[in-house]
């Protein structure tokens, strides 16, 4: 992983080490993000008939197994970790999936077939690298910001109190879900200084002054989490593991709805954290996933639920302008010390809603506008439009029109239970049906002249639509070739040029061929006085041009033809 470029909006970037009192409250931040998953197994306990005990023991040992992929996520080096800060938590993939299970056969289904989505989730990350091809910044980008469209449900209802169709709202439930975001919103846009850093601790300590002001939160509620024991040890629920094949199909269905999630949020944490990103670091995102890998297969063994990145907290982390992957360590310390201490786990789990539902919206915004940045990172031409259009729109059908799928098989349903799932399919299906039948490869004549600049132009800009380039290679490519043409022109007496462009994810080569002499190339411009007494040296400068605008250029003659290769990377 190459060392990235600091962007000025971040107070500590992923390789600076804030003082242990700002980590330990950035820690502490993350881990109130983070809780929020842990809704996801009071959810699939309560569809199963579970007890709130087991629903404690299930969340107690899922915090371990978060935890520990969270620090192993931000190793840098080796096969294991994304050198990221990037916290693991119990998130939506998993959950239907999961109550199937759990209907079926019970918690030892859940926690076998946890287990074993995990290996599957280990052995894909092994090949990952190889599809980067199949994973464009505009299929990760989508997904990105489909977590945080996925978000809305959880954190508007939430924020409004609404529980049920038709019910009147709680003006006390919205006065707290507002003063408790405007907490939070009014450091990020109009702190400075450190006070940036912990809008989260900020918007908590209102929110739960706030809930306690308006009676949402009473005394009572805190008094019977406080009269249970400080210390105690986590407990398996008993049954061991087991496995059934017919539902081995949606656990691996969503093992890689998070993995691509995976990839996503990895790509938003790398592109956070270098002012000049250019494309997905695949290393980095396979030892992200096998992190993960290593959760979800900890947490089936220990009996708890699938883990899955936490998107919020790669918002928070925008947010704050914090990415130091050092917080990953007491982040991930502290969230398996809670799995110990009982009494502090319940004040997490005794969170009031519309703090919940303001803290949602707060990171939303973030993953939102964040992974619709990473798809317009590139050009979108017609395809890309269909690609990214099409998944949008019938990933929020899932939200709008959520009848229409009641008739889905129940092995596909899986896919229809979320619109991040049902977009995620999508995106990565048209992307690889359009991506039929667009040529590589393209050529163009050109001979000097007035006219060679905008035929140039206007190849690059059709070829850079078709072949999603970034703007900023169509730019320098355009550049670089108007140059060679240019230098060419005063070489020789009105050659023929033939140029053929080949392109893939990683390279665009302006392959140059012509009949003549070959122009020279130049590491240092001439001088201004040069330039004026002589003409020759215009030359030097366009050779010097073509060196800068191009990552690497190659030239050969033979038989008095000259070839030059431009290379630009991608």
């Amino acid at each position: 992983m190459g060392v990235p470029t600091k962007p000025a909006s971040l107070i500590y970037g992923v390789d600076d080490v804030p003082p242990r009192g700002a980590m330990l409250l950035l820690a502490l931040q993350h881990v109130s993000v983070m809780s929020v998953g842990w809704i996801f197994v009071v959810v699939l306990v309560t569809a199963i008939g579970g007890t709130r005990a087991e629903s404690g023991n299930v969340i107690r040992m899922s915090m371990i197994a978060s935890g520990i992929a969270t620090i192993l996520q931000a190793r840098v080096g080796g096969l294991v970790g994304s050198g990221y800060l990037c916290p693991f938590s119990c998130g939506p993939s998993y959950l239907a999936a999961s109550i199937l299970a759990g209907k079926a056969g019970g918690f030892p289904l859940i926690f076998g077939l946890t287990t074993v989505s995990g290996i599957f989730e280990g052995l894909f990350s092994r090949v990952v690298k190889r599809l980067r091809p199949l994973l464009p910044p505009e299929v990760t980008g989508l997904i990105v910001a489909m977590v945080g469209i996925e978000l809305i449900a959880l954190g508007c209802t939430r924020f409004l109190g609404y529980t049920v169709p038709g019910a009147p709202l709680d003006p006390r439930v919205v006065t707290v879900a507002l003063v408790t975001l405007v907490a939070m919103v009014a450091p990020t846009v109009f702190g400075k200084g450190r006070i940036r850093l912990y809008p989260v601790v900020i918007g908590l300590l209102v929110g739960y002054g706030a809930a306690f002001a308006l009676g949402l939160l009473a005394p009572g509620q805190l008094h019977g989490v406080l009269d249970g024991p400080i210390v105690g040890l986590p407990h398996r629920i008993p049954g061991g593991m087991a496995l059934d094949l017919a539902l081995l199909g949606p656990f691996l269905i969503a093992s890689l709805s998070s993995v691509l999630k995976t990839v996503g949020d990895l790509t938003l944490c790398q592109k956070v954290n270098d002012s000049e990103w250019k494309r997905t670091e695949m290393k980095s995102v396979s030892g992200g996933i096998l992190a993960g890998s290593v959760g979800s297969t900890l947490a089936g063994l220990l009996g708890g639920v699938g883990q899955s990145t936490f998107s919020s907290n790669v918002g928070l982390s925008i947010a704050t302008g914090a990415t130091s992957r050092a917080v990953a360590l007491p982040a991930g310390l502290l969230l398996i010390a809670l799995a110990f201490l009982p009494t502090l786990a319940a004040v997490f789990a005794e969170m009031p809603a519309p703090v919940i539902g303001a803290m949602l919206v707060y990171v939303a915004c973030f993953m939102i506008l964040g992974g619709f940045q990473v798809v317009t990172s590139r050009m979108l031409d017609a395809r890309r439009t269909f690609v990214v259009g099409i998944a949008f729109i019938f990933g929020l059908s899932v939200k709008i029109v959520p009848d229409a799928y009641a008739q889905v098989p129940l092995v596909l349903r899986p896919f229809f239970t979320s619109s991040l799932s049902l977009a995620t399919v999508l995106v990565v299906l048209l992307n690889l049906l359009f991506r039929i039948g667009v040529s590589r490869k393209a050529t163009l004549s050109l001979a000097p002249g007035a006219d060679s600049h905008a035929r140039i132009s206007e190849f690059l800009e059709r070829q850079g639509g078709m072949w999603g380039m970034r703007p900023e290679v169509v730019v320098r490519a355009n550049e670089g070739l108007h140059e060679l043409v240019v230098s060419i022109g005063r070489a020789n007496v009105d050659p023929a040029i033939a140029v053929e462009a080949r392109f893939d994810e990683f390279n665009l080569d302006l392959d140059v061929t012509w009949k003549g002499d070959m122009v020279a190339l130049s590491d240092s411009a001439p001088t201004a006085e040069s330039l004026r007494l002589k003409p020759e040296s215009f030359l030097k400068l366009s050779g010097f041009l073509i060196r800068h605008y191009t990552d690497r250029v190659t030239t050969e003659q033979r038989g008095g033809r000259c070839r030059a290769v431009l290379h630009f990377d991608h």
